[in-house]
């Protein structure tokens, strides 16, 4: 398994890591630990989770479990910010919530630290001086190891850099945002900052929700129990446009003798800054398809290629 450095720190990443949204909702604990087991034996040491993924914490809990006896082989990625209860309390990027936040997440991890703390989503409520000020003691004190954040805007990777450096706090190193194929949305202004400032990318699901494994196609019926098999994401996701370009990559990635879900990871493993692609597993077989995916190089006219082929489809 490649590693990458996770932007301007030292500390490398695989490049392919493991979600862990599906513990404790999908998966249960023995679940759970097959699919860490496989990851590992794999060689894939970035394990990301979140306080509110699993419900109650079940997700880290999982996660905990799975790697008792393994700790020194995975790095850790959680996330906080998210609603944990009712109540203003319960949430956001205030000093009194991520002291409370983290002394949880390491309770349920069962670890003495975390190597990325990442913020879930910004607190427009909160200033980001009291947020970030927070985040730098919990480094200095040996909690958590390096910093990064999820779903930031451009401006806001700029502006948490410059307070960074102006009040010499531990900056940011990622940034998790949704890219893949068909959403583009970082390449405006996040891609950019992150290479000016620094910054790696994780991009989380890198497969549009699936639509990009090559299980859906044009005139046939939806594969049934999947996750784009019916309801509110099935529609959002499964537009007339977005199965068009889905066709078209699949039949790009075809002819050359690879599958649509190989082309989703290894285009996303050659953009700039990118530095582990973040996907879900909910069975050995998955992880060990994640991992091979990245194994196509694709060549500047193939890349090229791609970019043409989606601009001709409305």
């Amino acid at each position: 398994m490649e590693t990458r450095y996770l932007g301007n720190s030292g500390l490398e990443v695989s490049l392919v890591g493991l979600g862990c949204n599906n513990f404790g909702r999908r998966l249960d604990q023995a679940q759970t630990s097959e699919v860490v087991s496989a990851a590992i034996d794999k060689g894939i040491t970035l394990f990301d989770t979140a306080d509110i993924y699993g419900g109650e914490g079940r997700s880290e809990q999982y996660l905990g479990n799975a790697i008792k006896g393994k700790r020194e082989n995975v790095i850790i990625a959680t996330k906080f910010a998210g609603d944990m209860g009712e109540g203003p309390m319960k949430r956001g990027g205030s000093r009194k919530y991520i002291i409370e936040a983290v002394e949880d997440s390491l309770r349920r991890l069962d670890t003495d630290y975390i190597d990325l703390y990442q913020m879930h989503f910004p607190d427009l409520h909160t200033p980001i001086e009291e947020t970030m000020r927070a985040l730098d003691d919990l480094v200095r004190q040996g909690k958590v190891r390096y910093l990064g954040h999820s779903n930031f805007t451009g401006w806001l990777i700029a502006h948490t850099h410059h307070v960074a450096m102006r009040d010499a706090l531990n900056p940011f190193i990622s940034a998790q945002n949704h890219f893949h194929l068909l959403n583009r949305e970082v390449q405006p202004d996040v891609q950019p900052a992150c290479e000016k400032f620094g910054l790696g990318i994780l991009p989380y699901f890198p497969l549009a929700s699936g639509l990009l494994t090559g299980k859906y196609r044009k005139g046939l019926e939806r594969p049934q129990g999947a996750r784009l098999s019916d309801g509110l994401m099935a529609d959002r996701m499964l537009t007339e446009s977005n199965m068009d370009k889905a066709e078209a990559l699949f039949e790009f990635a075809a002819t050359r003798g690879h599958t649509l879900l190989e082309l989703a990871f290894s285009w996303l493993a050659q953009q700039p800054a990118v530095s582990s692609v973040i996907a879900g597993a909910t069975s050995v077989e998955q992880v060990e398809s994640n991992v091979e995916a990245t194994n196509w190089i694709l060549t500047d006219e193939e890349l090229a290629q791609i970019e043409d082929l989606l601009a001709d489809i409305s």
